[in-house]
């Protein structure tokens, strides 16, 4: 069964209380729908705490990891062997918010890379503190330095941080939107989502992704530009970190 993906519509929602849909075969937990991202796109799976009922058949878990499972299942990972709570359980559900929050602030900070560097991506990673983005890139810039100011100029500009869907055809009509080489929107359900830095005539960036990001680049803080890294031929790594 098919869980309803919250952080989709709300990436602040930091609880909600929700039905134990299925347990898997591996001692994962689904609900009918969650706050937990599940890993993809280089954005690591949310944990946090699911916990339930006020009388003996109460319980707590740590929850580790969150994945995506089979037939849009969205699977939380207890970080250890517990007693799980049986299907059709409401359970409580509550995020680390504060490394989710870090990880969406890395995330739009990256997209602004993206716009800093304007060539294709080879392929991303976020972490709590730093991300980092590989660019079809033959020589690494000269000026870390200008590239580092130039970001930050972008994220004091408080752009607004928004989503919208369109078709498919209409992403088949639109290639350029799509920055990354390797890996494409995944198609099926008729529609993608995309992120939208700015607004209007003021859009610095516009691609699909299905990640959390904040509501606005001032949320981010100040950035640095970490190593520029050689990883083959044509392929220059560059990380960025959080400075607060």
């Amino acid at each position: 069964m098919a869980t309803r993906p919250l952080y989709l519509s709300d990436a602040y929602q930091r609880e909600a209380t929700h039905r134990v849909t299925a347990i898997t075969d591996e001692g994962g937990i689904v609900l009918d729908a969650t706050v937990f991202y599940p890993t993809s796109g280089g954005q690591p799976g949310d944990n946090g705490w699911l916990r339930w009922g006020l009388d003996e058949t109460s319980g707590e878990i740590e929850i580790g990891t969150t994945v995506k499972g089979t037939d849009g299942a969205i699977v939380l990972v207890p970080a250890e062997p517990v007693e799980l709570p049986a299907v059709g359980t409401l359970v409580r559900q509550e995020i680390d918010w504060d490394r989710r929050h870090r990880h969406m602030r890395i995330h739009t900070a990256l997209h602004l890379l993206s716009v800093v560097i304007p060539l294709p991506v080879t392929g991303g990673a976020i972490g709590a503190d730093k991300g980092r983005l590989d660019f079809d890139m033959a020589e690494a810039p000269e000026d870390k330095a200008a590239l580092e100011d130039t970001i930050n100029r972008l994220i004091a500009c408080d752009f607004a941080v928004t989503d919208e869907w369109i078709t498919e055809e209409a992403l088949d009509a639109n290639p350029d939107l799509v920055k990354t080489l390797q890996v494409k929107p995944p198609k099926g359900s008729g529609r993608i989502r995309l992120v939208r830095i700015g607004q209007g005539e003021n859009t610095a960036d516009l691609q699909p992704c299905g990640g959390t990001h904040v509501a606005a680049t001032s949320e981010i803080g100040p950035v640095r530009i970490g190593k520029i890294e050689k990883k083959g031929k044509q392929n220059r790594r560059v990380s960025l970190h959080l400075t607060t």
